[in-house]
């Protein structure tokens, strides 16, 4: 692609629609032409994120107003919430032919209907679009990214324990049926509505789990996980909120059914070998959200467990980056024929 790939910002006054601005602006082969926010229509992106004060940015819309015929955009990245976003993207791309779609829901996730209205609590409002959506791991799916229209782009939580099981899974290193992931995240996993239960005072100084049991993430770990294994698998997992920023730390036990956790760490590495955005530590590391806050990074460790045949399995990714606008943005690239790590060679911030 020569030109320029005219972009839009579906929800830009979010914390991922941020996170999409500030990785964009740098991005060598994309200018930003549509950014909207339906409560904050009319305003200067900067009223509503300071920080993006000194950048020409489009001034924020409502969806309504938007002129797709005229704006002739490449690529929407859709950062609504869930549920309102199926009626968007259906009439997106009935009205807009030639544009390409990334969403952040969990709206076009789960392939099967009936799960997506078991999980959701009704019946999804766009089935055709469900049905032809692309799932956005992009180091397990990047052949078909290439030629999707619409990619679903994957949780947070989703995509910090897929990226270490899914290739145990399919190599049957582990016992599917003995997988509890354990897993914690930063604030801005929750979004950025006024909650009173995410002030400050009171979140700060604890930590806790929440959707213990029932948690919708399930739903979508099933799915990955049952593809990878060939066979159900209902996996255990927990989340819990933790008060920093940014971040996913997932601690992961598996059995292992034929494999040490040597043989683990080795089928990862093998894996991910030449991967940029996946880093598999040194046997026996453990990976920390420090060292890849504000990357496109995850990192992963493998470590033996004091109990025969089992063993302990970290990952760590940004929540806002990897886990959600960074891998959007990784999947925009690989859609549209451009460098998959354009935009997105950022080291961690540290400290």
């Amino acid at each position: 692609m020569s030109a320029k790939a005219k972009i839009g910002v579906l929800g830009a006054s979010g914390y991922t629609g941020a996170e999409l601005v500030r990785l964009l602006l740098h991005h060598p082969q994309v200018e930003i032409a549509l950014l909207t926010a339906d409560r904050r229509a009319g305003k200067p992106m900067a009223d509503v994120f300071p920080q993006f004060a000194p950048y020409q940015l489009p001034v924020l819309t409502s969806v309504e107003q938007a002129e797709w015929a005229a704006l002739k955009l490449d690529l929407v990245f859709c950062a609504l919430p869930h549920g309102t976003t199926q009626k968007v993207i259906k009439d997106l791309m009935a009205r807009a032919p030639a544009t390409r779609v990334v969403d952040l829901s969990a709206d076009f996730r789960l392939s099967d209907p009936a799960a997506y209205a078991r999980w959701y609590g009704h019946e999804h409002f766009a089935p055709e679009l469900q049905q032809r959506a692309v799932y956005g791991l992009t180091e397990v799916y990047r052949d078909q990214i290439k030629a999707a229209r619409l990619v679903a782009n994957p949780g947070c939580y989703t995509t910090c324990a897929e990226l270490p099981l899914i290739p145990l899974l399919k190599a049957k290193a582990i016992d599917p049926d003995e997988i509890v992931v354990d897993a914690k995240s930063g604030m801005t996993g929750a979004g950025r509505a006024a909650k009173e239960e995410m002030l400050f005072s009171e979140v700060s100084e604890g930590f806790h789990a929440y959707g213990v049991g029932h948690h919708r993430h399930m739903a979508e770990l099933d799915q990955e996980f049952s593809k990878a294994a060939g066979r159900e698998v209902v996996v255990t997992f927990t989340p819990h909120l933790v008060p920093m920023n940014r971040g996913i730390l997932s601690t992961i036990y598996v059995r292992d059914a034929k494999a040490s956790a040597q043989d683990l760490h080795a089928i990862l590495s093998k894996c991910y070998a030449n991967e940029p955005f996946v880093h598999v530590l040194p046997f026996g590391a453990t990976p920390q959200t420090r060292h890849v806050r504000g990357s496109n990074m995850t990192f992963i460790g493998v470590a033996a467990d004091r109990i025969p045949r089992r063993a302990i399995i970290g990952s760590a990714l940004d929540n806002l980056t990897k886990g959600a606008s960074g891998q959007a943005v990784q999947n925009m690239n690989v859609m549209l024929g451009l460098p998959e790590e354009a935009g997105l060679e950022q080291v961690a911030l540290f400290p």
